[in-house]
C-alpha cells in the first residue's frame, strides 16, 4: 500500500500516590531518564479531547446532469447526514482558550470538549486559520480558571531532544508517547500553507491531531497534526505545527480579531534547483529564488529584485520558498525584516517592512442568491489581501469565491471555496458586482470558466 499523511492526531509509566507527593519537573537530563511522570504529570491537565459534529441535509440539484460539471466539481446529491469528528486540543490560556488543529471543526458547527479529568464544555470556534491549519476555541467556562500550558520555543528545539506527544489516538482516552525530534524545517509535507513541521518519532495516530508535544520542561513545543502512514497508524514518522506559529494565531484570538493578519513581502518565490544553482554559481541549492516582484510592494520598496536569491532571514537559514514563509508568517505585522540576498555573486542584506496586503481594490464583499450555479457562495474582488488570505496564486483576473454555505446550489455542484471565476457566458468577470449582474436571470445556459489551483476549466450546463 502506497505510504500517505494522514491529518488527523506514551507507555504510561505507573506510580504509587505516596511516589506523586514526591516528585518535581526534573531538573537535570540524568533525572529525565528515571521516569518522564513529572512532566506529564505538569502538562497532561492541559490537553483535552476535541468532539465536533454537524447534521446537514444534501439536496439533488439539476446541475449534476450535466456529466462534465459534475466530473470537475465532484459535487454529489444524497440524503441527510451527520458527520463527526474527533481530535485533541491545548488549553493555552487560563480563561478557556484552546489551540487544535482545523481539519479537526472544519465545517462542524456544534463542539464540545472533555478536560483530562472527564469535565465538558461546550466550545465556541473564535478563530479559523487554514491556512496553518489551526483553529481556537472558546470553553464556555462560566468564569472557571482551566490550567493552560506554559508556550515553549520551537526555534530553541534541536534534533535528538527528547519529547512527548499527548492526546486521544483513536478515542481510546487521553494517551502520552516518548520519542525525540526526528527532524526541524520539514518544508514538504504538503498540509499547510506554512509547511515548516517538527518531525517525531513520537507514536501519533489519528486522534491525536491538535494534541501538544512537550518538552522535558513540560511546555508546549509543537501541535501533533499528521503522520505519515502506509496504514493510517503510526511508524514513528509524525510531524508538529511548531509552537512560534502557534503563538501567532493565539495572539490574534486574544486580540479578538476573526482572522489572523500576516506580513505581506509582495514577491513570487521559487525553489533554487541544481541548474539554477549552478547557473548562479552556487554551491549547492538552496534559498528562495525571486521570480516577480509586486510594484511598490514591501518587497520592491526594499529593493529585492528579480534573481535575487534569499538565503537569510534575521540571521536564520532559508532552505527554500516554504521555510522563508514560515519565518515571515510567524512575525507580527510591523517593525522589519532582515533579509540576505545573493545577488550576481554577491551578499546582499536589506530591511523588509513587515506590512499587511493592501486590499486594492475593495472586497465589496456580496452572498449570491437566485437560480444559478452560484446561489449560496459569497464573492470578493481579487487583490493582494484576499488572494493572502485565500492562498491564491498565478491569477490577476476575476473575483474569488471566499465562502459558500452548506446546502446551497454552490456547495451542491462543486464549487470551492477559493475558486476564482473568470467568465460566465463568455462575459468577463472583474469586479464582483459583474457576477452578480449576469447571475441576476435564469439563463438558457451557463458557461463558466474557473481556475482553480493554478488550471483553468471551461463547462457548459443546461439553465
Amino acid at each position: 500500500m502506497t505510504p500517505r499523511l494522514v491529518l488527523a492526531f506514551v507507555a504510561l509509566i505507573g506510580f504509587s500516590s505516596a511516589e506523586a507527593q514526591t516528585r518535581a519537573v526534573p531538573e537535570s537530563r540524568a533525572q529525565v531518564t528515571l521516569s518522564y511522570a513529572p512532566v506529564v504529570k505538569k502538562a497532561q491537565p492541559s490537553v483535552v479531547n476535541v468532539y465536533a459534529s454537524r447534521t446537514e441535509r444534501r439536496v439533488s440539484n439539476p446541475l449534476f446532469d450535466d456529466p462534465v460539471f459534475r466530473q470537475f466539481f465532484g459535487g454529489q446529491g444524497g440524503r441527510g447526514q451527520t458527520s463527526r469528528s474527533l481530535g485533541s486540543g491545548v488549553i493555552v490560556d487560563g480563561s478557556g482558550l484552546v489551540i487544535t488543529n482545523h481539519h479537526v471543526i472544519e465545517g462542524m458547527t456544534t463542539v464540545k470538549v472533555a478536560l483530562a479529568d472527564r469535565r465538558e464544555f461546550d466550545a465556541e470556534i473564535v478563530l479559523r486559520d487554514p491556512r496553518t491549519d489551526l483553529a481556537v476555541l472558546k470553553l464556555n467556562n462560566g468564569g472557571v480558571a482551566f490550567p493552560a500550558m506554559e508556550l515553549g520555543d520551537s526555534d530553541a528545539l534541536e534534533v535528538g531532544d527528547i519529547v512527548l506527544a499527548i492526546g486521544n489516538p483513536f478515542g481510546v482516552g487521553q494517551t502520552v508517547t516518548q520519542g525525540i525530534v526526528s527532524a526541524l524545517a520539514r518544508t514538504q509535507v504538503g498540509i499547510t500553507d506554512y509547511g515548516f513541521f517538527i518531525q517525531t518519532d513520537a507514536a501519533i495516530n489519528p486522534g491525536n491531531s491538535g494534541g501538544g508535544l512537550v518538552d522535558m520542561d513540560g511546555r508546549l513545543v509543537g501541535l501533533n497534526s499528521a503522520i505519515y502512514s502506509r496504514s493510517g497508524g503510526s511508524i514513528g514518522i509524525g510531524f508538529a505545527i511548531p509552537v512560534n506559529m502557534v503563538k501567532i494565531v493565539v495572539a490574534a484570538a486574544k486580540g479578538g480579531v476573526r482572522q489572523v493578519r500576516r506580513p505581506w513581502l509582495g514577491a513570487n518565490l521559487q525553489a533554487v534547483s541544481k541548474e539554477i544553482a549552478e547557473s548562479l554559481g552556487m554551491d549547492r541549492p538552496v534559498g528562495a529564488l525571486i521570480s516577480e516582484v509586486v510594484p511598490s510592494s514591501p518587497a520592491a520598496q526594499a529593493g529585492l529584485q528579480r534573481g535575487d536569491v534569499i538565503t537569510r532571514v534575521d540571521g536564520a537559514e532559508v532552505d527554500d520558498p516554504e521555510s522563508f514563509g514560515y519565518r515571515m508568517g510567524v512575525r507580527q505585522i510591523g517593525g522589519t525584516l532582515r533579509v540576505g540576498v545573493l545577488r550576481r555573486g554577491k551578499a546582499v542584506e536589506l530591511d523588509v517592512k513587515l506590512l499587511a496586503a493592501p486590499e486594492t481594490p475593495p472586497r465589496e464583499e456580496m452572498l449570491l442568491a437566485g437560480r444559478s450555479p452560484f446561489s449560496g457562495a459569497t464573492i470578493v474582488n481579487l487583490s493582494p489581501a484576499t488572494m493572502e488570505e485565500l492562498s491564491v496564486e498565478g491569477v490577476k483576473d476575476g473575483v474569488i469565491i471566499a465562502d459558500i454555505e452548506q446546502n446551497s446550489s454552490a456547495s451542491a455542484v462543486g464549487l470551492k471555496k477559493g475558486d476564482v471565476i473568470l467568465a460566465v457566458n463568455d462575459q468577463k468577470i472583474d469586479r464582483t458586482a459583474d457576477l452578480r449582474t449576469v447571475t441576476a436571470n435564469r439563463q438558457a445556459y451557463w458557461k463558466l470558466t474557473v481556475a482553480r489551483g493554478g488550471q483553468v476549466f471551461t463547462t457548459v450546463l443546461g439553465g
